[in-house]
């Protein structure tokens, strides 16, 4: 079947081939759907990268699990829609436990009580820990993201040192933080 063949099939049988893990009704799904997702994706999150990586994992998700999920295909949009606004549900739910973490952090140093010794082991670990993981990163990333979290220089400043767009540089460090957060996610909670 050629690229017009697919634009042809309605949705249910889109569905179908993909459950068969027929790519390039994947593909015809994805460009059907992507950008009107992340539409309503940018709406709700006011984040360009963050919509996008959103609608990124919604499809990888649907492909790596496309013979276990049951997708309806007289409601392909519909499905779509409601799995992207339940990641999103889950982002900000998850948000909101991080910020409570960090508050709590921030009450517990602002509470003028000297470090104990546990506390200073543990801070120095999780120093270690971050220091590792940010080795992990590329090249470029960990370069791009020492710059900015490190040296505090501004993503266009950033840009015209390294040469490249500011564009790739918010990237890299969006990348380099969900790669963190990651990470750090499984040692604090």
């Amino acid at each position: 079947m050629t690229r017009k063949d697919y634009q042809t099939l309605s949705d249910a049988e889109l569905t179908e081939l993909l459950k068969a893990s027929d790519h390039a009704a994947y593909t015809e799904i994805y460009l059907r759907y992507a950008k009107i997702l992340y539409v309503h994706a940018y709406k709700k999150l006011q984040n360009e990268a963050l919509a996008k990586d959103i609608i990124q994992d919604l499809f990888t998700a649907i492909w790596h699990k496309r013979d276990s999920y049951n997708i309806p295909g007289e409601n392909l949009y519909g499905y779509l829609y409601r799995a992207m606004k339940n990641r999103i549900f889950e982002f900000f739910a998850h948000e909101k436990v991080e910020r409570k973490y960090l508050d709590s952090l921030q009450a517990f140093i602002n509470s003028n009580h000297s470090p104990t010794a546990d506390y200073q082991i543990r801070e120095k670990q999780l120093q270690a820990h971050i220091d590792k993981n940010i080795a992990k990163l590329t090249p470029k990333m960990k370069v791009i993201f020492e710059l900015s979290r490190k040296e505090q220089l501004r993503n266009k400043e950033i840009a015209e040192k390294l040469n490249t767009s500011e564009n790739n540089v918010s990237k890299q460090v969006n990348n380099a933080l969900r790669i963190l957060k990651t990470t750090l996610s499984v040692i604090m909670f």
